[in-house]
């Protein structure tokens, strides 16, 4: 099997894991976290549970949960252990602020609001139960399952370059 090969087939596990937890779960922020994080090796259940309220930070339309646990993947990856490793966190920012680019390039924004008029046409607000239930009805999980795997196989790609 070629490294390509290999490649495709961790995009393509990681696409339907993604789209499974988002399935089960209703949680982007959790869903990616862990996608990633099993597919990797950095499973973490606390890490896991602190990601309950992320989805556009407490159904608020704020930061896409797609990106907050990308991100926190991200951060296990490439993070610091000690909090005066200034080089460590510079080190961070590249791979971090890549991820952003590439998110932002397919999606507009990183932000929660945003992301649902591009996919939905309009904006929802996901705390009230009327309107997350047109929301749900509108396609949500599939539509929305478009960007928690679209957010993995962007994190994994930009891991996978430091594993080479």
């Amino acid at each position: 099997m070629t490294a390509q090969r290999s490649k495709e087939d961790i995009m393509k596990e990681l696409d339907e894991k993604a789209r499974r937890y988002l399935e089960i779960s209703g949680n982007c922020a959790q869903s990616s976290f862990l996608a990633l994080s099993e597919q990797f090796g950095l499973a973490d259940g606390t890490t896991l549970r602190a990601l309950t309220p992320f989805p556009g930070i407490a159904l608020r339309g704020e930061t896409c949960g797609a990106v907050t646990g990308s991100m926190l993947v991200l951060g296990l990856v490439y993070g610091r252990d000690r909090l005066d490793d200034w080089e460590g966190y510079l080190r961070s920012l590249r791979p971090s602020r890549a991820f952003c680019r590439a998110f932002e390039k397919e999606f507009s924004s990183t932000m929660c609001g945003e992301i649902l008029k591009l996919l939905f046409g309009r904006t929802y607000n996901l705390a009230n139960p009327a309107e997350a239930e047109e929301w749900r009805k509108a396609g949500s999980r599939e539509k929305c399952s478009t960007v928690v795997a679209g957010a993995c196989r962007m994190a994994a790609g930009i891991i996978m370059e430091k594993q080479m």
